[in-house]
Formats: C-alpha cells, sequence, structure tokens
C-alpha cells in the first residue's frame, strides 16, 4: 500500500490490469530505485538531479558588499573623501570622518557605517584641496551583510531537485565546483508501425510520425540521456530483438499496445523474459498503455500509437519511472478551473489546458489522435471521474 492507502504493484506482483489513473502513476513511482550517484563539474550537471542536499561551504555574501554604487561612509557627516573601493579589491579600514567612493558588489571596509547612495551624496572642493562629502546614511544603509543569504554549512536545497541554471548559479556562489548526482537515466525509443513517413506530406495509407520528434526533447528535460531512436517495422521477430537486446534503463516504444493483428508488444515482451507491472489503464485518452520489468534490472514502457494518447502515456508511466530512476520527488501542483471540463463515468481524462488570469482554460482538439490543442497547451488538467465544475481545482501536469 502508497502512504494514502492505495495498492501499488511491486516487481513480481500480479499484473494490474486496467487500473485507475493514479495506482498507475504510483506503480511507474515504485518499479525502480535510484541510479548511482555521480559527482560532476556544474558544467555537465544541469538536467541532472540533486542526490545529496546542496550546503552552503561559505557564508553568502562572504564579506560585508556594498549594495549601490556611492561611497563608504565612517561615522557621522561631513566626511572628507579619499581614494575608492572596486569589486575585487582588498580595502584598509576606514576611520570616523572618513569616506571612499564604493562600487556596488565591493567590500566594506572595516569601521565604515554604511553606504551613501551616489544620487544621494553632495560633493564639494575645500579651500585646502580636499573634497568634503554631505548626505544622510543610516547605520548598515545599502549594505549586504556577510551571512545575509545563508551561513558555511546550511543546506540551501534538498536532495531530489533538479539542476536547473538557478541551481547550477547558487552551488557556485556557494562555493561549489562539483555536484553530487544521480546517474541519467538512459532511454532508447522504438517507434512502431510499417504506416510511418519520417519526411514529406502523407500519401495514402502512410502517416508522418509524429511523436519521433515529440518525445526526444520531452525526455531529456525529463533529465534522459536518449541512446538512440529508431524504427522498427511491424514484425514480431526484430521487436522482441529490439527489446531484448536494448541497453537502455528504460525501453520507450510507441505503438503496438492493443490487440490489433500486427500489435506485437505483448509477445516480444513475453520472449523477452518481460513481466508486466500494468496493463492499460483507465484514462482517456491513453488507455491501452503499459509498463514492464525486464531482466537485468530495466523496464518498458509501451505508449499507444495515437500521438495525444502517447502524451498520456508518457507522463503516466514513463516520466514518474524516470524520476523514479533519478531520485526525483514527487511534486503535485494544482489550480482552478476557469470552465467546467466534463468527465468520462469511470476514467480519468487529461485535457490540455493553459493558464489565464481566471484559472485553467481548456483547449479544444483533445483527441487522441489529435496534437493541436496540446501545441498551444502549458500543461495537462487531470480530469477525475464525473467531471469537474468552472472553480474546482485540478491536478496540473507541466508540459516542458
Amino acid at each position: 500500500m502508497d502512504p494514502v492507502g492505495e495498492p501499488v504493484l511491486s516487481p513480481g506482483a500480479a499484473t494490474l490490469r486496467g487500473c485507475p489513473w493514479p495506482v498507475a502513476r504510483r506503480t511507474a513511482w515504485a518499479a525502480a530505485r535510484p541510479l548511482p550517484v555521480e559527482r560532476v563539474p556544474l558544467a555537465v550537471a544541469a538536467g541532472r538531479t540533486l542526490a545529496e542536499p546542496l550546503a552552503a561551504l561559505t557564508d553568502l555574501p562572504a564579506f560585508d558588499t556594498s549594495a549601490m554604487d556611492g561611497w563608504a561612509v565612517a561615522g557621522p557627516g561631513p566626511w572628507r573623501l579619499s581614494g575608492r573601493v572596486l569589486a575585487g579589491q582588498d580595502c584598509a579600514p576606514l576611520a570616523d570622518g572618513a569616506a571612499v567612493v564604493i562600487a556596488t558588489g565591493a567590500q566594506l571596509p572595516s569601521g565604515a557605517t554604511g553606504v551613501l547612495r551616489r544620487e544621494r551624496g553632495r560633493v564639494a572642493e575645500l579651500p585646502d584641496g580636499t573634497a568634503q562629502l554631505r548626505g544622510e546614511v543610516g547605520p548598515g544603509q545599502d549594505v549586504r551583510p556577510r551571512g545575509q543569504e545563508c551561513r558555511r554549512g546550511e543546506e540551501l536545497l534538498p536532495a531530489g531537485l533538479p539542476v536547473t541554471p538557478a541551481v547550477l548559479g547558487l552551488a557556485a556562489a556557494s562555493g561549489h565546483d562539483l555536484l553530487a548526482v544521480r546517474r541519467r537515466p538512459t532511454v532508447e525509443l522504438l517507434v512502431l508501425g510499417d504506416e510511418l513517413l519520417t519526411a514529406g506530406l502523407p500519401v495514402p495509407g502512410r502517416v508522418r510520425d509524429a511523436l519521433g520528434p515529440l518525445l526526444p526533447p520531452w525526455l531529456a528535460a525529463a533529465g534522459a540521456e536518449l541512446l538512440g531512436s529508431r524504427h522498427v517495422r511491424d514484425d514480431f521477430g526484430l521487436l522482441r530483438d529490439a527489446v531484448r537486446h536494448s541497453p537502455a534503463d528504460l525501453v520507450l516504444t510507441t505503438g503496438g499496445t492493443a490487440a490489433g493483428p500486427v500489435d506485437f508488444l505483448h509477445a516480444a515482451l513475453e520472449a523477452a523474459g518481460g513481466h508486466l507491472l500494468v496493463d492499460g489503464v483507465a484514462v482517456r485518452p491513453g488507455h491501452p498503455m503499459l509498463l514492464a520489468a525486464l531482466p537485468g534490472g530495466r523496464h518498458l514502457v509501451g505508449l499507444p500509437g495515437n500521438p495525444l494518447a502517447a502524451v498520456a502515456g508518457t507522463v503516466t508511466l514513463a516520466l514518474p519511472l524516470l524520476h523514479a530512476l533519478s531520485g526525483r520527488t514527487a511534486a503535485v501542483s494544482t489550480g482552478p478551473l476557469a470552465a467546467a471540463l466534463p468527465g468520462h463515468p469511470t476514467d480519468t481524462r487529461l485535457h490540455p489546458v493553459r493558464h489565464t488570469p481566471s484559472g485553467l482554460a481548456p483547449l479544444p482538439h483533445d483527441g487522441p489522435a489529435m496534437l493541436r490543442g496540446l501545441a498551444r497547451a502549458e500543461a495537462l488538467a487531470v480530469v477525475p471521474p464525473g467531471g469537474l465544475a468552472a472553480g474546482e481545482r485540478a491536478e496540473v501536469l507541466p508540459l516542458p
């Protein structure tokens, strides 16, 4: 049982057939363990997942710094003005009644009271040739004190977060050259079907492959490493061998998940030593999706062939499995609906939506074979059986 009391299938258990969408998703999360930890330079860490909490190796800032261009002053004014301090320079202590020009980000001289902004100070030349500065400065004004953001040893981010550009910046600022991250999960994409074209216009009986271009960037956004993407003809032996010999952590297939005359995926899985964990999910679109455990600790997710149905399979089974392999934490977000979303009597619906000032707006062209609505969407709204009224909150699955 999972923490909220729903059954979750573990490898070796009986197959869940036509299971509820939330159960299928949780089963995919539970099907794999996080991959090994690697320590890599910041330059190649983007898109990985933090394997350990990110802790500060230094105070931030590491010293008192000026938050503005102006003058560092000591004691009450007026001040005798001489010298300047730029970012990256060391500085001498400042005596009472003295001031120096200071740049944003420069280290504050010891003894300084605060920083007088350039636009608020007045400089006058005295008869003896020295310069005098006047203005109003409060203690600590426009100063970023040492440790304002964090102290050395403080945990900045928990493990399980994806390494975004902002995470890289924070890691660098806090003193890191290497990050402890999970190995990227590897994926091989097998696009099934003799009817698919990779270029040109559709012709009678042949259609363009939409999933070959759509899925790789989505997988990369989920932190996966794509080992390859190839077309596999409608042939049992070719599919069996492709599944059996793939070195990827996740074999992702498109099409062949139903019971048509050339839908060989179930038979190929059995011949390759696979064990079905999920076989069909109560979701629209995308019902004939599947998840299987393969020999050697690998997994296979079979997506339906229709484009939007395949996207439903991706967010239901493939992404949770990849996140489990990456050690990412599960995050749930919701939003209010701008309009009612009708539901299926028994199945979950995944509907393309956009964020608007009045809430999540449903988009048209949401049929299993359509991508027009998805192309304009920012997320998929999860609509439970029975539907949701306008103003109700829906779980939101973000799109990359």
